[in-house]
């Protein structure tokens, strides 16, 4: 994974509020002014060929539903030829190194394991996603939207995952030798280690990240049971942010939940599930006291970047400095491997 070179002039008006959305993203910007770019980009895909310079010329892109004051700015500007206002301002303030000193392990971290579209909770389509990890430099990403417990997030049923899955097929042929697309889920870790989507489904899957999303307060035995349990589950490949913790962001904090996570992380050594470290900010998770534990059982780990949205790919740099600074080999981070091996290292359960 690589940060993206700031763009320069002439730039096309998509890239233009493509970037914009992106860099508003990667600096945890409220949603809505997110939503205006990236719907802004939506409006101009969708005209004909001309009309843009057109209404830029007639002074009527504002008449378009879906472009505001800000977003036309950029837009006149860059259709005149020049690097928007906007872009430059966002550029300079959010643009540089999310982390210092770890240059060598995000570049290393060449595919994801969870991250979510807008067919679950998350804010962008499945192509904006990869096109986003594609212009990082990363070699392949598993989608794992939700299973359908979680009604909040807009869980998939086993007939959404179905349909899901056939786009995923469609996008990954088409993309060739550049970039594989995987699929996968998260799936719900129900109160007592079952997962929560049918065998069938969870069998057509090329990897399962498991996550606890209820009952984080359950007492310490029967959530080590509870996670031991989905560990122990041959579909499961990566046990997602382990402690549910929330330590800063605008979701508020929430302590983390009560296990023997010498137990939990010796299931997963025994069973080759990989230990997820969760790059979101607001979770950093697994503490790094948990990190050194489940490194000192012998378990592998996941440097994901739970995006949730196009500009948190890269929040994968936060995990990277961790894994670096807490003494992570590289080998045993899976989201250093190429694609085959991952899908031979998944299948293998």
């Amino acid at each position: 994974m690589r940060p993206l070179e700031p763009l320069q002039a002439p730039v096309d008006p998509v890239e233009a509020l493509r970037r914009v959305g992106f860099l508003l993203e990667r600096s945890r910007q409220h949603s809505r002014r997110v939503e205006a770019f990236r719907g802004a980009v939506g409006v101009l895909r969708g005209l004909d060929e001309g009309e843009v310079g057109q209404r830029v010329e007639a002074g009527t892109l504002t008449e378009l539903a879906g472009i505001g004051a800000s977003t036309a700015g950029v837009i006149t500007q860059a259709v005149r030829g020049e690097l928007p206002d906007y872009l430059v301002r966002q550029q300079e303030e959010h643009g540089g190194p999310l982390v210092e000193g770890a240059a060598d392990y995000a570049e290393a971290i060449i595919g994801d394991c969870h991250l979510h579209s807008d067919w679950s909770d998350g804010g962008s389509p499945i192509d904006e996603m990869v096109l986003t990890a594609v212009e990082l430099g990363q070699e392949w990403m598993v989608l794992t939207d939700h299973s359908p417990r979680l009604r909040i997030a807009n869980g998939l049923s086993a007939q959404r995952l179905s349909q899901q899955l056939d786009l995923l097929a469609r996008i990954d042929a088409s993309l060739g030798d550049a970039f594989t697309l995987m699929s996968g889920i998260e799936v719900d870790i129900l109160d007592d280690g079952a997962l929560d989507q049918s065998e069938e489904m969870l069998g057509r899957l090329d990897l399962v990240t498991a996550s606890v999303h209820s009952k984080l307060k359950m007492t310490k035995a029967p959530m080590t049971r509870r996670m031991v349990a989905a560990v122990s589950n041959p579909r499961v490949n990566v046990l997602g942010h382990c402690t549910g913790r929330l330590v800063t962001g605008g979701r508020g904090t929430r302590p983390q939940s009560e296990f023997d996570a010498r137990q939990v992380f010796e299931a997963c050594a025994e069973h080759d599930v990989a230990v997820e470290i969760n790059s979101r900010p607001e979770r950093c998770d697994p503490p790094d006291e948990l990190v050194e534990l489940a490194l000192e059982i012998g378990c592998l780990f996941a440097v994901d970047s739970d995006a949730h949205a196009p500009g948190q790919l890269e929040m994968k740099a936060y995990g990277a400095e961790r894994a670096q600074r807490l003494g992570v080999p590289l080998e045993r981070i899976v989201t250093t491997w190429e694609a085959e091996r991952v899908r031979e290292w998944s299948g293998r359960r």
